[in-house]
């Protein structure tokens, strides 16, 4: 018998380290992540009668609310900026982190039958979420940017700044810090379920301790600080600064939450690559 040499396209092997995101196997599997991310993003609201208007419809209402019950009945302070512009605002970036966070924390349960069959980065899952999402939230940007313009024209005293040209570097804070969050959690929820319930819970009370009700500058300074440890107030201060001229701005605060996205990014992204190895004995 002789021996004949194999050449092989492509191989499966562990991981040697867990800190590697395989950017280059995300590479080579491009095309499944496009159909994650449009799977994602269709059937977000498959079957309704209203279809995609409800990317519009969604952040309306939210806003409708806040400026009723908040700035209406409760006459809370948007620092002197039109309450539609002010809660719009937050509710688009609010959501896009939420809906990151949300999401990416279900990925082990949620395609625990697909991980079982077929072999592709699992990496692949989460990044899609953050792109579908990252689609929705351009959608409510769009939004906020028309009523934006109208204010404008109509002359309202808005102040945009040269803050806005850190707006992409703020999307990315948004989107790793929900990223890795998300890792971090979808690797726990594999033993504790529970944890699945604690975030949709956590996600709708940790909103309250960020500026898209009230502006960190009408927080009373003794409970200022449980604003401040919340990486998103810096995100969201810095976005209505650039937008509105008006609010709390802070290299340091900002830092704060670059830094709190860097550090949960690189945890998450090591217990995700621990987990994937054999969550499949544990979902």
């Amino acid at each position: 018998m002789t021996n004949q040499n194999l050449e092989y396209e492509n191989s499966i092997k562990p991981k040697d380290t867990l800190f590697r995101l395989r950017l280059n196997e995300i590479w080579q599997y491009r095309d499944l992540l496009i159909l994650f991310v449009q799977r994602d993003f269709v059937a977000k609201y498959k079957q309704t009668i209203l279809g995609p208007l409800w990317f519009f419809i969604q952040p309306i209402f939210q806003t409708i609310v806040l400026a009723i019950v908040f700035g209406g009945m409760a006459k809370l302070s948007t620092g002197g900026m039109p309450p539609v512009l002010f809660y719009l605002l937050g509710v688009t970036g609010w959501n896009y982190f939420s809906n990151c966070l949300r999401t990416t924390s279900n990925t082990f349960t949620v395609n625990a039958s697909l991980f079982g069959k077929v072999y592709f980065p699992r990496a692949i899952t989460p990044i899609s979420i953050i792109i579908s999402n990252l689609i929705q939230f351009g959608i409510g940007f769009i939004l906020f940017l028309i009523i934006y313009a109208y204010f404008l024209f109509i002359g309202y005293p808005l102040k945009p700044n040269i803050t806005l040209l850190l707006l992409p570097f703020l999307i990315i804070i948004m989107g790793l810090l929900g990223l890795g969050l998300g890792m971090l959690i979808s690797a726990l929820t594999t033993k504790y379920r529970d944890l699945q319930y604690l975030v949709e819970f956590g996600v709708q009370l940790l909103m309250y301790a960020t500026p898209v009700i009230l502006p960190l500058s009408a927080i009373p300074s003794k409970y200022r600080i449980f604003m401040l440890v919340n990486p998103m107030t810096g995100v969201l201060e810095t976005l209505k600064y650039g937008f509105f001229g008006t609010g709390t701005f802070s290299w340091e605060l900002l830092g704060y939450s670059a830094v709190f996205m860097a550090v949960s990014f690189v945890v998450g992204l090591l217990v995700f690559n621990y987990t994937e190895k054999n969550f499949m004995d544990v979902v």
